[in-house]
């Protein structure tokens, strides 16, 4: 076989990304299999832009407590190329819930801008973001509103909803402009920006409402022309920033109104309404050209140190959303307080990073390790190939579902190596085997039979994941 390499992540063990000896991981003689893998590297999909994380206020503000040099360890394992290698930050413009409280760039109405204040962000904001581009400096930071400014809105009050007023979409569309050179300024670089996150939420938090079609008149109309006005002209334009449970209609949507298609590059989506990757992949089908960024998912309801299904959750969407041809993993806060937070109105939420802000401990969540089993492997311009899993045993406890079981996604890398990873949720070892290019046909009961020759060696291999584990393995070109 190929020269490979595992790595894992284990409950109830020390194994973290840990790589394995591979006569531990092989499957013994005679093991039952649950399911055989197969490996198509001649199918190939989407190409892979990357993973990242949020760097919000409340993260700047958390990091702050500490120490530089301990800041500088945290940002080296989440951005470094030795860490989980994150390519994308994504950060608010104006105040967002994971603030110390609602602002703006212009607090007080002034169409000229020309009040317009770094001040907020340089506190906490600006100085995380450059310390991680020291760590990379190839990152790119996504930059989305929660709301504009209070008084360019029908409601007046960047919480609870409300509009931007039609008359200040051009204004809006500069304070884009303004805000995204400030960054550059910094020495950071803008990628992508996205209309609105949640647009179509009323929160209690920093809110706006818009329509597809009110976005992608925006895009066309204003942003778009705003960003090549202000050479900002390579800054990429995406919509929806929501759940995945209206983004193939709000495509379709947004997508309908004239010259949106050549000024929006693609459609962001979040998971809180449920997986529903159906309609990543009808998104994908449709506009293949576009990008399919996840761009927020998080665990509600305040830190949870210390809980294994936070990061199976991880583990779950990623690969889901990956085969659904998402081109961009994007997590929510990098690091908060034990309480999950701080956040303006209590909507505290769970991170893969805490911190003490007390004793300055920083606790590492399964939830950063089991990104990184993907975001240390599965590198930019990696391209998703064929992977498909046939079950032979399913766990009762599963209800015949093998997506509860046993889980996978496979990539090639531009260096030509393959990257498999695969994940267990049950509390049994689950044995599968793998080939490569397999041929396979059914006989007469309708039961599987397969052909496959696996690298060099015209033999498949089995390979058993422990209980709630998830593996890495990778082979070298």
């Amino acid at each position: 076989m190929t020269q490979f390499h595992i790595y894992e992540t284990s409950k109830d063990t020390s194994n973290r990304i840990s790589e394995q000896d591979k006569n531990t991981v092989m499957a013994k003689k005679g093991s039952f299999l649950s399911c055989i893998i197969d490996i198509n590297a001649e199918k190939t999909f989407q190409t892979f832009k990357g993973f990242g994380c949020a760097i919000t206020e409340s993260t700047g503000f958390v990091l702050s407590h500490l120490a530089e040099d301990a800041q500088d360890a945290i940002m080296q394992n989440c951005f470094g190329e030795k860490g989980n290698g994150y390519r994308f930050a994504r950060t608010h413009m104006n105040s967002c819930d994971f603030s110390l409280g609602n602002w703006s760039c212009v607090p007080e109405k002034d169409t000229t801008l020309a009040s317009f204040s770094f001040a907020r962000t340089d506190m906490y904001i600006t100085p995380a973001l450059q310390r991680a581009s020291r760590q990379n400096k190839n990152i790119s930071v996504i930059v989305t509103p929660w709301s504009p400014p209070a008084w360019m809105k029908t409601n007046n009050d960047m919480n609870n909803g409300g509009k931007l007023k039609k008359e200040y979409r051009q204004l809006w569309a500069d304070y884009f402009a303004v805000f995204l050179k400030g960054l550059k300024e910094r020495g950071l670089h803008p990628s992508h920006v996205s209309i609105q996150n949640e647009c179509e939420a009323t929160q209690t938090w920093d809110s706006c409402l818009w329509t597809g079609t009110e976005e992608a008149e925006f895009a066309v109309q204003n942003l778009k022309p705003t960003l090549q006005k202000n050479e900002l002209g390579d800054v990429k334009i995406l919509a929806w920033d929501h759940n995945r449970d209206n983004l193939a209609s709000r495509m379709q949507e947004s997508f309908a109104v004239p010259g949106a298609e050549s000024a929006i590059d693609g459609m962001a989506f979040h998971w809180y309404s449920g997986d529903q990757y159906d309609n990543v992949a009808a998104c994908s089908r449709a506009h293949p050209d576009k990008e399919l960024f996840f761009t927020e998912g998080c665990i509600e309801g305040g830190a949870r140190p210390g809980k294994w299904f936070c990061g199976e959750r991880y583990g779950h969407n990623i690969i889901n959303d990956l085969n659904a041809g998402c081109t961009a993993w994007i997590d929510w806060n990098m690091a908060l307080d034990m309480q999950g937070g701080p956040n303006h109105v209590g909507n505290f939420c769970d991170a893969p990073i805490l911190i003490d802000a007390k004793t300055t401990e920083v606790l590492y969540q399964n939830t950063f390790y089991y990104i990184g089993q993907f975001s240390r492997f599965i590198k930019p311009g990696s391209k998703r190939i064929g992977c498909t899993m046939s079950p032979f045993m399913v766990p009762a406890a599963c209800d015949g579902k093998m997506g509860n079981s046993m889980e996978s996604t496979a990539f090639i890398t531009p260096q030509g190596s393959i990257v498999l990873v695969v994940m267990n949720r049950t509390e049994d070892n689950m044995v599968f085997e793998l080939q490569f290019a397999h041929e396979h046909t059914q006989d007469k009961n309708r039961t599987k039979v397969y052909t496959s020759k696996v690298a060099d060696e015209n033999q498949a291999r089995s390979f058993t994941c422990p209980p709630r584990a998830i593996q890495t393995y990778i082979f070298e070109a």
